[in-house]
Parts: structure tokens; sequence; C-alpha cells
């Protein structure tokens, strides 16, 4: 039985509505594809895209960083607490196949990393931190989107998923 493709959708825990509006949308189209959706399992960016997944027949992955299966926001279906605080950033790459980023702060810069570092496709979405100005980047791996729907496309693109 062939494996699910696993999306990591990672950015801001507090997030704008209209930001908001974009990671539902990014959610139910990982959700039309058949993709598993892995994020961090909180608010902000996570929680409109598991809402968005999850409301179209998704699955949702959140791996938390506490130690408390409550904690996640209500529309992940599968929560993994891990009580390893941010490090649990690591996982969230590693059970992903391809990244998606939002704006965010630290956290989510650590995941863009993390994933460029072990050779994973990052698809960036505007406003997300973009590498490209501080240092020489791997365009194969580090990619603009415009919008959800090119950002989906091209995430999906880069695992050979559509």
């Amino acid at each position: 039985m062939p494996q699910s493709i696993c999306i990591g959708v990672v950015g801001a825990n507090e997030t704008d509505p209209a930001s908001s509006a974009v990671a539902y949308e990014l959610g139910t189209h990982i959700a039309d594809r058949n993709a598993v959706l892995v994020c961090g399992g909180l608010g902000g960016i996570m929680e409109a895209a598991s809402r968005g997944a999850r409301e179209h027949g998704g699955t949702v992955i959140g791996i938390l960083p506490g130690n408390d299966k409550q904690a996640a926001n209500p529309y992940v279906s599968i929560a993994l607490p891990t009580g390893m605080g941010i490090a649990r950033n690591t996982l969230v790459v590693n059970m992903s196949d391809v990244i998606i980023a939002f704006p965010g702060s630290y956290g989510t810069l650590s995941e863009i990393a993390f994933a460029l570092a072990t050779g994973k496709t990052v698809v960036y979405l505007p406003g997300a931190w973009d590498l490209k100005k501080i240092a020489p980047i791997d365009g194969t791996l580090f990619k603009e989107a415009f919008d959800e729907r090119h950002a989906i496309g091209v995430a999906l693109g880069a695992v050979g998923g559509g």
C-alpha cells in the first residue's frame, strides 16, 4: 500500500485574518489531494490549515511541543505530544516530505533551516523568511509560491505527487 504524501505547514502561532484564510485554503487543497497535513498542532497558521484540511476530509498530524494531547487545536486528527518544546520542530520536518512556510518567527525559521539541511524542499509564501536575501540558497530546494494554489502545486511537484 503506498504511503500518503505528508506536507508540513509551518508558520506563526498568532496570525492575521488574511493569512488565516490563505492557510485554511491551503489545508483544503492538501486534503483534496489526499495528502496528510503535518504541523505543530497549535494555533494561528497551524490551526487555520488544520481546519481547512479536516473540514475537507483530510488527516492532520499535530506534533505538539508539550506533554498534553489536549493542547492540540480542535482540528488535529492525531496529536503527538513530545515534551520537547521547540526541538519538536525537527520532528515536524522529519515527518514531512515537503514543507510549506508561511510568515512566522524563529520557530518557523528553524523548521525552514532543518528542512533545507536535510535536503527537503521548502515552498515559501509571501512574507515568509526569504533566506535568499541572507546567503546563497539551493534554488532546487527553496522555492517561492505566490498563493496557496501555487504552493500546493510546487510542493506536490517536488515530491512527485502531482
